[in-house]
């Protein structure tokens, strides 16, 4: 399959933020920076996805990338080893008014650990369309039942997380050519 960076799935509630429509916020900075950890990943034959965790002032306070061919642990995605590490820099489980920016769009366990930490803000770039559990398969972040909803800006760069993932799979199958 090839990711291809889809302005958006078909179907999309209201309370999204197409990229297009955002000025004000950092999102190209914030997405270049889940994109070096996205980097990090491939470098480690780890699938290429990459995310940060970003406080209200604009820092960065946590990142993450696959780890789960390295380390073995099947939960060790990018975006659980970013809160992960911004709830360890912060010192609480809650990450209230902080921004996860990541490269894929987030899978359905992904997506609810970002909810239960209170996340104010889901930023990604390409969306999943096998996977995806914030729109595309699955809407968990926006499941009015859920105490907590994060606001959702999606395409972010959708075109070089992309590019990534499609590079790094391409590179797989070139060395492992089974019929």
């Amino acid at each position: 399959m090839r990711w291809r960076p889809s302005p958006k799935p078909a179907a999309l509630p209201r309370c999204s933020t197409p990229y297009a429509e955002v000025v004000t916020a950092p999102y190209d900075a914030w997405m270049r920076a889940a994109l070096a950890e996205a980097t990090a990943a491939g470098r480690r034959d780890d699938v290429p996805v990459g995310a940060v965790v970003v406080d209200g002032s604009g820092a960065i306070i946590g990142r993450g990338h696959n780890l789960r061919e390295s380390t073995g642990d099947p939960t060790a995605h990018a975006e659980i080893v970013a809160l992960r590490d911004a709830a360890s820099t912060g010192g609480q489980w809650r990450l209230d008014g902080c921004s996860l920016v990541v490269t894929l769009e987030p899978c359905t366990m992904c997506a609810g650990a970002l909810v239960l930490a209170r996340v104010a803000r889901l930023v990604y770039g390409t969306h999943d369309p096998k996977a995806g559990a914030v729109g595309s398969l699955w809407d968990v972040v926006r499941d009015r039942r859920l105490n907590h909803r994060p606001e959702v800006v999606s395409g972010v760069l959708a075109t070089e997380c992309a590019d990534l993932l499609n590079d790094f799979f391409r590179a797989r199958r070139a060395a492992d050519p089974r019929p």
